[in-house]
């Protein structure tokens, strides 16, 4: 196996047969020195239109008719691929050509059959990994491989879905989680809580799971599974996701982009933000700029604040949050959710 770590390592394999007309197929043939006659996908609604100045085709037989004097395929999948990328490999090495392929969608260092398949047919076969090899150089230590796993899939929920997010860890997201679907249940709905932490073990989570053990690219994919899986299987009125850290939180910015991550995947209608005053350890920036980070990441509105109270000033209450920030606030702990429920129900009327 052979791992790519320049363009010009591969530009002597010109002309090129692309498969996968999307963000990879794209960018592989707009690489520096890199000529793409041709280009596979197996989706009918891109065949026969053009893609970066060519035809798509639906098979590597159809393409070669149009496409004469390819030398190499490169195949440019996503993850969950790896069986259409598998195929289109033993295609091209058996009609005599080279082949250029991506960690994503099929990794030669794990089939070296497919490595004997080229030596016996005297092509090459060379991987654009994920060069973990400069992630331990600069980092000391890396995975042995890619972390990403996870398929991406589209999915669009039916039920309004709520993010609870915060201005650091341990704020009461998931206190503030489990709140809300106890409030739902108390209205008669069927209320979905999903935790994305393994201390999401108290009712009426419905399940929880870490997403702080998934690659930053399987998170947004982990929470749209779940929301879909929810749906399926309990058809719920109302879906309640836990946020983790903080898209603002000083001191320890690592989870942050964790933050990010599920707040993508959930693309809520609507969020409740929890903050935690005279925080003992950690360091939170404040509810007005994690307010401005989420409503920049994601096209949705925070609709109340949820305050944990433990170490706040004697003069803090909800109604001085209230009064400061111009949303509906409660201490969830003592009070319950039931006040953030309504202004997530008024926002969602609206």
């Amino acid at each position: 196996m052979y791992s790519v770590k320049s363009v010009k390592e591969i530009q002597d394999l010109n002309p090129f047969i692309v498969v996968g007309c999307g963000g990879g197929g794209e960018k592989f043939s707009n690489l520096e020195g890199i000529e793409a006659i041709g280009f596979i996908d197996d989706n009918v609604n891109k065949q026969g239109k053009q893609f970066c100045g060519c035809t798509v085709t639906g098979s590597l037989e159809e393409c070669l008719n149009g496409a004469e004097g390819a030398k190499s395929m490169a195949i440019m999948l996503p993850i969950g691929a790896e069986g259409v990328a598998l195929k289109y490999a033993v295609q091209a090495i058996d009609a005599g050509l080279n082949v250029i392929t991506s960690f994503r969608s099929l990794s030669i260092s794990e089939n070296s059959s497919l490595k004997k398949f080229a030596d016996a047919q005297n092509v090459v076969i060379k991987d654009i990994g994920p060069r973990l090899d400069v992630v331990e150089m600069i980092a000391g230590v890396a995975p042995e491989k890619s972390c990403e796993v996870l398929p991406k899939i589209s999915y669009s929920p039916k039920a309004p879905v709520i993010f609870v997010g915060g201005t650091s860890q341990e704020c009461g997201k998931r206190t503030t989680t489990k709140n809300l679907g106890l409030a739902a249940i108390e209205r008669g709905l069927t209320p979905a809580i999903i935790s994305t932490d393994e201390m999401g073990l108290e009712e009426p989570t419905d399940f929880n799971f870490r997403a702080g053990s998934l690659s930053a690219m399987d998170v947004p994919s982990a929470i749209l599974s779940a929301i879909k899986y929810v749906e399926e299987n309990k058809n719920p009125d109302i879906i309640f996701i836990e946020g983790q850290s903080s898209l603002t939180e000083k001191g320890n910015p690592h989870p942050r982009g964790l933050s990010a991550a599920i707040l993508i995947g959930a693309a809520p209608d609507a969020v409740i933000v929890g903050h935690r005053p005279n925080h003992p350890y950690r360091e939170p920036t404040g509810i007005e700029e994690e307010i401005r980070a989420i409503e920049a990441v994601e096209p949705t509105k925070v609709v109340g604040l949820s305050v944990n109270l433990k170490n706040a000033d004697l003069d803090m209450c909800p109604e001085y949050f209230e009064s400061r920030f111009n949303l509906p606030a409660e201490d969830v702990y003592n009070n319950g959710a039931s006040k953030l429920l309504d202004a997530i129900f008024e926002y969602l009327e609206e």
